[in-house]
């Protein structure tokens, strides 16, 4: 299967936003104040594993999806 410049551009941009915002995320996460991630002890949460499982299941994801779009883009660059 072939897939068109557009697909491919978009599969690849979503891989590279995928990462951009649940880095930010995880970041975030890691930081908080507001006693969800943290207990008082400092020791990790349940909101904590549950949302740290969510961003590297999305950072896996994102990495394929953008995989395919590059691969995509490539596949395109090489047809005469």
């Amino acid at each position: 299967m072939k897939l068109s410049r557009r697909i491919s551009w978009f599969l690849l941009a979503f891989g590279v936003w995928s990462w951009f915002i649940w880095i930010t995320f995880v970041k975030n996460l890691w930081k908080d104040g507001s006693g969800l991630a943290f207990d008082n002890a400092g020791n990790p949460t349940a909101y904590f594993w549950v949302h740290l499982t969510l961003a590297v299941v999305s950072f896996v994801l994102g990495t394929v999806i953008g995989v395919i779009g590059l691969r995509g883009l490539r596949a395109l660059r090489r047809t005469p």
